[in-house]
């Protein structure tokens, strides 16, 4: 049990410091395409690591997923997201962006991103309440 606990400490530790670089790319001058690019990046960055916390907090709840859309659609059931086609939408942008670029793409995703961006950190911030105060408790 403590080695799960350390292991979902870290995972909210890594998410916490991708969130919080994606933020500060979002403050960044987004008409520059490099800044872009690097946004993007760091969102997908960002969506991997929620997908996988997401997926080691269910397996701790007894629910076993198997790929990003499961995960995400197993954490909507549970109530751990609150707008399942916004989650389910974050995972088609990441995925987009990994197979096929172009500048007009890249900027629809951008805007999506800046929308989608406190959904992410308040669901960060609601687990975070949720688990953390579980694990100090289970130790």
């Amino acid at each position: 049990m403590i080695d799960e606990n350390r292991k979902l400490r870290q995972s909210f530790a890594n998410l916490k410091k991708a969130l919080g670089r994606l933020e500060e790319a979002l403050n960044e001058d987004q008409e520059n395409s490099l800044i872009v690019d690097g946004t993007i990046q760091r969102f997908e960055f960002t969506i991997e690591i929620y997908w996988k916390m997401l997926k080691r907090l269910l397996l701790s709840e007894g629910i076993e997923a198997k790929t990003p859309r499961e995960t995400l659609k197993e954490a909507y059931r549970v109530g751990w997201l609150q707008n399942e086609q916004a989650w389910l939408q974050m995972l088609k942008d990441r995925n987009e962006t990994s197979h096929a670029y172009d500048e007009k793409m890249a900027r629809n995703i951008l805007e999506n991103i800046v929308r989608y961006f406190p959904e992410m950190k308040t669901t960060f911030h609601d687990l975070q309440r949720q688990y953390m105060k579980e694990t100090d408790e289970n130790e």
